[in-house]
Formats: C-alpha cells, structure tokens, sequence
C-alpha cells in the first residue's frame, strides 16, 4: 500500500512541477511578445496564463512536494517571476508611451478647438478678397 501511495505521490508531484513548467513557458513567450512590442497578442496570452495559473493553484493545494521537488519548484517560480517584472517594466514603458501620446492629441485637439473658428473666418475672408478681385 505504502508503494502505491509514493508512486501516486510522485505522479502528482511530477504533474505539479509539469503545470509550473508550462506556466514557465507561457510567461517566457508573453516576455518575447513584450520585448517585441507585439502588445495585442500579449493581451491574448494573458487570457491563456490567467488561465494556467488557475489550474496551478488548485493543484498546488493539493499536493505535498519533498525536498528536490521544493527545490525544483523554487527555481520554476524565481525564473517565472523574473519573467513577470521584465513584462511589468515593459508595459509599465508601454502605458507611459501611450500616456504621452494621449497627451499630443489632446493638446492638438484644443489647439484646433481654439484656432479652428479663426481659421474658418480667415478662409471665408480670402474667398472673398479673391471673390472681389475676379469680379473687377
């Protein structure tokens, strides 16, 4: 009995150190997305890692690793986290891009709220202007 149960043990603790290495893989993909700017994709993934970390979380409830896999899930989590500050640090840049962006247009749409009415009167004027010349 003894047996079964350190051969279920070891088939929930390698499923376990599995679903880390998966979360591990789905993380280094979204951080090639990040580092590649390709930020609508990374959305997507997003969706999938939420997903798995989910999963990992009921799974790690239930499981009791020994000391190599403590180990093993240790350095999974370290490099997963490493991981996840590179992808902060480049959305974080990336919110902060966008943020001054925002900042131009709404700077250029008050410029031309506040220009465009001088505008339209300065063109009707020269329409005119040109209108009284043609007509001489």
């Amino acid at each position: 009995m003894l047996a079964s149960t350190t051969a279920c043990d070891q088939n929930a603790q390698q499923s376990l150190l599995a679903s880390y290495e998966a979360l591990l893989s789905s993380v280094e993909y979204m951080h090639e997305l990040a580092n590649a700017e390709q930020w609508a994709e990374l959305i997507d993934q997003r969706t999938n890692y939420v997903v798995l970390v989910e999963q990992l979380r009921e799974l790690d409830a239930t499981v009791l690793l020994d000391g190599a896999a403590q180990q093993r899930k240790a350095e999974l989590l370290e490099s997963i986290l490493e991981h996840d500050v590179d992808i902060r640090r480049c959305l974080v840049a990336r919110r902060d891009e966008l943020g001054k962006l925002i900042e131009v247009s709404q700077r250029q749409r008050d410029l031309h709220r506040a220009y465009a009415p001088q505008q339209g009167a300065a063109a009707s004027y020269v329409a005119d202007d040109t209108d009284a010349t043609g007509s001489s």
